[in-house]
């Protein structure tokens, strides 16, 4: 492909997007931005929460690691249906029936201030980490591919991207984004089916013959049943996709906060009941399209050795397989074209999201913007202010105009904060010392697992302070103590179960350090 049409393709799609912008946007205060008016169709966001929950990273890692673990990835895609049914009975009721705008906010009313700003700023930390690293990965995919020729800096790169995704999301929020998120969806799937269909028509593979000849490459294993120490165990496959999903959807401000804009809770059940199915077999695609890009590899040495020498790794890196056969190879332009649209929307559906996101937990919890108290009519009357009803709609007016200013700076500082993480991945300039952060970012995700499930199961009261400090060691002590567990080199390789036990640990302190009661502040 052409670096000129590649440009023209990438503008394109930002004018798109730009336009969905304006038209959601309309007329948008800080309740559109938050919640989107609570008026968003259930199946828009479900259809649009696949895209964010996949990311670049889905989209240019997954396909990549079909080699080595067969399709053992739907184990714990598997476990991630039983996490959003728990969701959708347990979480989605308790949210709606608070009426929370940050999910975090229940913390306060449960266990304390203290416990409260530690949880928000646990999602915040993690989130801006995450949210960080995935487009860090596409920044760099599109970088080789189309920026190094024009002799633009990475740093640009970045810059750029960041400054579309607050240009289209700094006035609608997350009405914008249920409605962008549908359109980034849409595009890499049909990304992804379409790769699959020209992929295996130019091996000669009939569609319905795909995944015997994937398993005659020795990549067809589903259940992993025969090494209980490896990481891809089935067990540990089913338990990590639960806890994965009970931890980084459903106490997860990102992810919650589109289930949240739906006009009640049995929307919201509708919403995240068939997401969960509807993404399982959007997974089967994605493992089953991996197996193809392996299998063509294979056939056609000359993209291969182009493979090889873009990647870092000796073996190949998994993470450029999807690219160079997209982009460099004879499949056609129809595959170039949309694996591009599929990677940028499968990057900027994450990232959009979570830079609305990160400004909506960050105003809320930590800058009050929804406690900020306005003078009531008695006030007014005993400050000798103008009749009573005009000087309330004008401090009313005044107030929803400063709490606009302050969550427009504040989705700039965010902006800002993602910017800098990413170049800070960049000039680390060792890929193992990045997925360790992000390894140690997720890690946070399992104290704020533990809270909601011991808040929502018992009655008992824990200190404040407690909660917090627990919070805070637990995560660093089992950071330790499993980095140690390695070094012994036992032979057992922890999984996607490490955020479980991580929220397990800190239920058991909690009932520790708890008694009998209810706070009364609790709803």
């Amino acid at each position: 492909m052409s670096t000129s049409l590649i440009l023209s393709l990438l503008v394109g799609y930002f004018v798109v997007l730009v336009l969905i912008s304006y038209l959601t946007s309309r007329k948008a205060d800080n309740d559109t931005f938050f919640t989107g008016n609570k008026n968003s169709k259930w199946y828009l966001v479900a259809f649009g929460m696949i895209g964010a929950s996949l990311s670049g990273v889905t989209f240019i890692s997954i396909p990549g690691i079909i080699q080595g673990s067969g399709f053992t990835y739907l184990q714990m895609a598997l476990g991630y249906i039983i996490g959003y049914a728990i969701i959708a009975f347990v979480l989605l009721p308790l949210y709606y029936r608070l009426n929370l705008t940050s999910i975090y906010a229940y913390l306060e009313t449960r266990f304390g201030v203290a416990t409260y700003k530690i949880g928000a700023g646990f999602f915040i930390l993690s989130r801006l980490i995450g949210a960080a690293l995935r487009m860090y990965l596409v920044a760099n995919v599109l970088q080789n591919f189309v920026f190094n020729s024009l002799g633009v800096p990475f740093e640009a790169t970045v810059a750029l991207s960041i400054l579309l995704i607050w240009v289209y999301t700094f006035k609608g929020g997350i009405k914008t984004i249920i409605w962008t998120d549908t359109l980034q969806t849409l595009f890499m799937l049909i990304s992804v089916g379409l790769s699959i269909y020209l992929i295996s028509d130019d091996l000669n593979i009939a569609i319905g013959d795909i995944y015997h000849e994937i398993s005659e490459a020795g990549m067809g294993t589903f259940w992993q049943t025969e090494d209980p120490m490896a990481s891809n165990y089935w067990w540990k496959g089913l338990l990590g996709g639960l806890f994965i999903t009970l931890g980084m959807t459903g106490v997860d401000q990102d992810m919650m906060q589109k289930n949240l804009t739906c006009k009640d809770q049995n929307d919201a059940k509708k919403n995240m009941l068939s997401f969960a199915v509807v993404l399982f077999f959007v997974n089967i695609l994605f493992v089953t399209l991996g197996g193809l890009l392996f299998l063509y590899i294979d056939a056609n040495p000359d993209v291969m050795s182009l493979w090889l020498d873009l990647s870092t790794k000796e073996a190949g890196d998994g993470d450029l397989l999807f690219a160079t056969i997209a982009l460099q190879s004879d499949l056609g332009l129809a595959v170039g074209i949309f694996f591009l649209l599929g990677l940028v929307a499968a990057a900027y559906s994450s990232a959009d999201s979570a830079l609305t996101s990160l400004t909506t937990s960050f105003s809320v919890d930590f800058l009050n913007i929804e406690k900020r108290s306005k003078k009531s009519t008695t006030e007014l009357k005993d400050d000798d202010l103008l009749d009573s009803e005009q000087a309330v709609t004008e401090n009313n007016s005044a107030f929803d105009s400063d709490a606009k200013k302050m969550r427009m700076w504040t989705h700039i500082g965010m902006s800002v904060a993602l910017l800098i993480t990413i170049l800070i991945f960049k000039y680390v300039k060792d890929d193992s010392v990045v997925w360790a952060l992000f390894k140690a970012a997720g890690y946070t995700y399992g104290p704020l697992l533990g809270l909601f499930m011991f808040g929502i199961t018992t009655k008992r009261i824990v200190p404040d302070i407690a909660s917090a400090i627990t919070c805070v060691l637990v995560p660093i002590v089992i950071w330790y103590a499993h980095e140690a567990f390695v070094a012994a080199e036992t032979g057992y390789a922890f999984g996607s179960e490490l955020l479980g036990i991580n929220a397990l640990v800190v239920y058991i302190f909690l009932l520790i350090f708890s008694k009998s009661g209810r706070r009364e502040a609790e709803i």
